[in-house]
């Protein structure tokens, strides 16, 4: 079962991850949406296509830009459309 943890507060949790490029993306239904925040950033991946991101709330404190998805993803990525990966310290163990 994979876990993203940040502030010590678990943000997803599911043995359903898709591994991209060492990234785990959670399915939606397995992510705590209470903690989330839309940003207006935006990366482009030639592979992927754009990625949207969310920032971290927990306990008052703001951890901007530390979630991604690819709400739209080009073909080669489909497979991960709505799935939620994370870094800027959250912690993910498979």
């Amino acid at each position: 079962m994979a876990k993203a943890v940040w502030k010590d507060v678990v943000l997803a949790e599911s043995d359903q991850t898709i591994v991209v490029e060492g990234n785990h993306y959670f399915p939606p239904d397995s992510v705590h949406m209470q903690y989330f925040t839309d940003s207006s950033t935006h990366t482009t991946c030639p592979w992927k296509g754009m990625a949207s991101y969310y920032s971290l709330a927990v306990n008052g404190e703001i951890n901007k830009d530390a979630a991604w998805f690819y709400p739209t993803p080009k073909d080669a990525a489909k497979q991960i459309s709505g799935y939620i990966a994370f870094w800027k310290g959250v912690k993910v163990t498979p």
